[in-house]
């Protein structure tokens, strides 16, 4: 990444005086990049704001950095493809005390920026766009993207992050430069805009929103958003960010209808109107309680990763998760359940053997035991394997990077 023709669009040009930075990705927006830095500078200047415009190229070839230059923007190169890389790397480079980014196909009127650096000021962390409250011109917005991609969107991580924003993917933000490197933000694509939301709720951060108008781009060619291949790479993204509602959630409801199930089929046939339910029913069920066991302990571990590698912020419950469910407490829970399971074994065995261990006159009451004892067992064999994993997880990995460091520059010295 490199930087070309560095200048300050207002006011002092010292770095620590630089109040805002106005963000735009490009990849050959020559038609509109011009027209959308005219219009942010006007707002700098007309505000008296010490501030500078970046453009963050990703790799234009149609002459849209040379007019970036000769209207006074700053142009980082950013090599790296995608959306959220080429903002990343401006990101990286600006100077100003808070950012606001938006897109340089004129869809946002950047003359209108009063009302996010206002509220960044009052101490916001986050200041969202809301296209839906400040109006959609028409063909701004395509209709599957209106009524279909952002309120989906939308619900689901209001839904699993609890957030205030109701325009998930409104492309014009503010934030503070420090909050958003405190974000570790990951992702490089489309997506990038969502792991911001998600991540100012994740680390409990002040959000707010401002209406926000959208005019149909000014382009003339095809967007660069891929609706149902980014659709798709939001969506997932959320759903990775969220082990409870990926695994934990669906695990419980599953492992609770399997074990309600299996309790009402051991006692006899459970008859549900016209259609009985035996032993067949029963091995389902217990196949339920272990699926959904597993992805309950999927969602532990994918939760501890992450913690573990600063995807998702380290909490106090997770010293605290350690500290109580530890690999000895782990093993003692499995080797218990496990041993119920061994002992269901040996009933079978042994009714087995009144049979004189050849074909069974009544294979139902067997199959009563049997179900539930595999399944125990199954369930404490995942509970050892499991806290062994964890304890695994659980090792913390700075000490030990320092001592091998340390252990290099002893052997370096002698």
């Amino acid at each position: 990444m490199n930087i070309e023709n560095s200048k300050v669009s207002s006011g002092n040009t010292e770095d620590a005086d630089l109040e805002l930075s106005i963000v735009m990705p490009c990849l050959n927006e020559s038609k509109t990049v011009g027209i959308c830095i005219d219009k942010a500078v006007r707002f700098i200047n007309e505000h008296g704001i010490n501030g500078e415009v970046i453009i963050a190229d990703n790799g234009s070839d149609d002459g849209s950095i040379d007019i970036a230059k000769s209207h006074n923007a700053r142009v980082v190169h950013v090599k790296a493809k995608g959306y959220g890389s080429a903002l990343k790397g401006a990101i990286k480079e600006a100077r100003g005390k808070y950012i606001i980014m938006g897109d340089a196909d004129d869809s946002y009127d950047f003359t209108a920026l009063e009302p996010f650096l206002e509220k960044l000021r009052e101490g916001f962390d986050l200041v969202m766009g809301n296209r839906f409250k400040g109006g959609i011109k028409p063909k701004a917005m395509p209709f599957l993207h209106r009524y279909l991609g952002n309120p989906v969107l939308t619900t689901v991580g209001r839904l699993f992050f609890k957030t205030p924003a109701r325009d998930f993917n409104c492309g014009l933000r503010g934030f503070s430069k420090d909050v958003v490197e405190r974000m570790q933000l990951r992702t490089t694509g489309m997506e990038f805009a969502s792991e911001m939301v998600m991540k100012a709720s994740l680390y409990d951060m002040k959000v707010a929103e401002v209406p926000t108008v959208l005019h149909p781009d000014g382009r003339g060619r095809p967007a660069h958003l891929r609706s149902w291949r980014d659709g798709w790479r939001h969506l997932r993204f959320m759903l990775m960010l969220s082990p409870r509602w990926l695994f934990f959630y669906p695990g419980l409801v599953l492992m609770t209808l399997g074990a309600v199930l299996g309790i009402a089929i051991l006692p006899g046939t459970l008859r549900i109107g016209k259609v009985g339910l035996d032993i067949h029913t029963l091995a389902y069920a217990g196949a339920m309680v272990s699926i959904g066991f597993n992805a309950v302990l999927f969602a532990v571990l994918s939760n501890i990763y992450a913690l573990q590698s600063g995807i998702l912020p380290k909490e106090p419950k997770y010293i605290r998760f350690f500290k109580y469910v530890n690999l000895e407490r782990g093993l003692a829970t499995g080797a218990s359940v496990l041993l119920v399971g061994i002992i269901g074994a040996i009933m079978s065995v042994v009714v087995w053997n009144y049979e004189g261990f050849g074909r069974m006159d009544n294979p139902a009451m067997t199959m009563r035991i049997v179900v539930p004892s595999v399944v125990a067992m199954s369930l404490g064999s995942e509970i050892i394997l499991t806290s062994f994993f964890l304890s695994i997880l659980g090792i913390e990995r700075e000490p030990v990077v320092l001592r091998i460091l340390d252990e290099q520059c002893t052997n370096i010295e002698n």
